[in-house]
């Protein structure tokens, strides 16, 4: 699993952005993000999430909480999930037993009808 600072160099070099540009989005010193991403210096929360909006991820990605860089980046699939959550605990189980049944059926499907 990478760390948090070779997430953000990945993904800063992914957008062919230098550590001079970053900097000046971020409002900090060259200097600054090199430390980020050598792991040498952690940033504050705030300056993770304006990190996670400028290289179009988000701070879970960046954390680890999810290896996947823009699960949540879709209006769509984060409107459906804050539904999912808001629910009473009941009604939320139904849905995520529900929605498990299809991934299941559909990962079955692809493995005997590649």
């Amino acid at each position: 699993m990478d760390t948090f600072g070779k997430k953000i160099a990945a993904l800063r070099k992914g957008r062919k952005m230098s550590q001079g540009e970053l900097a000046k989005e971020l409002n900090t010193s060259t200097s600054v993000i090199g430390r980020y991403e050598r792991d040498e210096m952690s940033p504050s929360i705030e300056v993770a999430k304006k990190l996670a909006k400028i290289l179009t991820t988000t701070v879970g990605y960046l954390l680890g909480e999810t290896e996947q860089e823009n699960v949540f980046k879709s209006p769509e699939m984060l409107r459906r999930f804050n539904e999912i959550e808001h629910m009473e605990p009941s009604d939320r189980e139904h849905v995520l037993f529900a929605i498990d049944a299809m991934i299941q059926k559909i990962k079955l499907r692809s493995i005997t009808h590649p």
